[in-house]
């Protein structure tokens, strides 16, 4: 008997230790499977039950519990029932993981849409798709790819989608999904901010060496060397822990932070600038924040992207999403259907030309695709490399956009290709060589 009441003894410590411990990380479990929920629901018209399949799939999210309310389009999520969460959806703007100061959106303005009247196929259009059969393309063997896409159940492909040639050759989803459906792009949004910058500055009205701090702060602290080509590279020399499985840097910031585009701002300078490559979301959100000093109202700054990129190309299904104080959560928060995913990658394939329309400079796209400093040649200005042949089958001119469960668009210029693979689950560089070959050796 005292043996068993001192193993009970010592499995209560464990447990207490364990909750004491990991009673943190609640807050961040239940953060995130309330927004996705919300956000997933209320966003691409997903059955909650779906989604819950998809937590089920992520180690512990999948210890999480989520309600959905129909009628105030609102999700609360807590693990065990503790550290409930609760996500607030809002026509325009997205769903807001809310907390004791903001328990909802903070301000009343949505963006403006700029929706032209659609008459052509697709890229230009949403009429359909041209259907003309490519005398270059093995259709045979594009299939092969499409099948080991799909066919493995470990690879949890959602869609899969090639363009040659500005057109679609090859495209299919799983049950549940379809050309419209809209897909979280995760970090793929980053590019979709530095493509903003790449309006702002053919528009003359910003340059890549502009110094984005105060006049004060310039003077008073080595901040003052940063530029905005240096946030893009992400070499500013900014301290940020980009950890996903732990309390860090990056997981406060998406789900504590009412204000995203000061997580990044606050912290201190660790290196010079060029010196370090880190990869950062809250770079990328600070630079949200910076895009919003462009503007003399907050409306203009809402507008700006659908006005000058997302709605100009005919991206008309995508979303992106807020924080409380009404920043562009551009790290992470853009929803698009699978063909407006690939209508930007196209944009970058034909050098910044839509339609005859010049979105942004030609020499946009090779300054993004330029390799960054200590980055092995991975990295460029918010896009990824394949410089060094990190997919050794594959062309080094490839360049991507790219987001966390694997979703991708390859651009490939000297194949003349686009393809857009989105998922549950994170891809190899093993995984996506493959792929892509298999695409490629069905062109000849």
């Amino acid at each position: 008997m005292r043996k068993l009441k001192l193993l009970l003894g010592i499995a209560l410590i464990g447990i207490i230790a364990a909750v004491y411990f990991n009673y943190p990380k609640l807050n961040l479990i239940s953060g995130y499977a309330s927004k996705n929920m919300a956000s997933s629901v209320n966003i691409a018209d997903r059955d909650p039950t779906d989604v819950t399949v998809d937590h089920d799939e992520m180690p512990l999210i999948n210890l999480s519990d989520c309600e959905v309310s129909e009628a105030d389009k609102s999700s609360t999520a807590s693990v065990f029932g503790l550290m409930p969460r609760t996500s607030v959806y809002k026509e325009g703007l997205g769903a807001v993981l809310t907390n004791k100061e903001f328990p909802k959106h903070n301000f009343d303005i949505v963006p403006n849409r700029f929706i032209e009247k659609d008459t052509l196929p697709f890229p230009y259009g949403n009429q359909g798709i041209i259907d003309t059969i490519l005398e270059n393309v093995d259709y045979d063997k594009l299939e092969v790819a499409f099948v080991n896409a799909f066919n493995d159940p470990e690879q949890k492909t959602k869609s899969l989608l090639v363009v040659h040639k500005n057109q679609i050759i090859g495209e299919r989803y799983i049950r549940g999904f379809s050309k419209d459906t809209k897909i979280l792009g995760w970090s793929m949004t980053k590019s979709i901010l530095a493509t903003l910058y790449g309006i702002l500055e053919f528009e003359g009205k910003i340059k890549m060496n502009d110094t984005p701090f105060s006049e004060e702060i310039r003077m008073k602290n080595p901040k003052g060397n940063i530029t905005i080509n240096h946030l893009l590279r992400m070499q500013s020399g900014l301290a940020w822990d980009e950890n996903y499985f732990k309390i860090s840097d990056v997981t406060k910031m998406l789900f504590l932070d009412s204000d995203m585009a000061l997580a990044q701002r606050n912290k201190n300078v660790i290196a010079a600038p060029t010196e370090v490559w880190n990869y950062s979301s809250g770079t990328t959100n600070l630079l949200s924040g910076i895009l919003r000093e462009q503007f003399a109202t907050h409306q203009e700054y809402l507008d700006f992207p659908y006005k000058a990129l997302i709605d100009k190309i005919g991206m008309n299904s995508m979303l992106l999403e807020t924080d409380l104080s009404g920043n562009y959560i551009l790290s992470s928060y853009g929803w698009a259907s699978t063909r407006d995913w690939a209508k930007f990658g196209i944009l970058y394939l034909n050098k910044g030309d839509w339609n005859g329309k010049r979105i942004f400079s030609e020499s946009w796209s090779d300054y993004v695709a330029k390799p960054t400093i200590n980055s092995n040649g991975t990295y460029g200005a918010h896009f990824w490399l394949n410089a060094e042949g990190k997919y050794e089958d594959i062309p080094t001119d490839l360049y991507s956009v790219n987001g966390f469960q694997g979703q991708r668009i390859f651009i490939i210029p000297s194949k003349d290709l686009v393809v857009v693979r989105t998922g549950t689950k994170e891809q190899t560089d093993e995984q996506f060589n493959t792929l892509l070959k298999e695409i490629i050796q069905s062109i000849r």
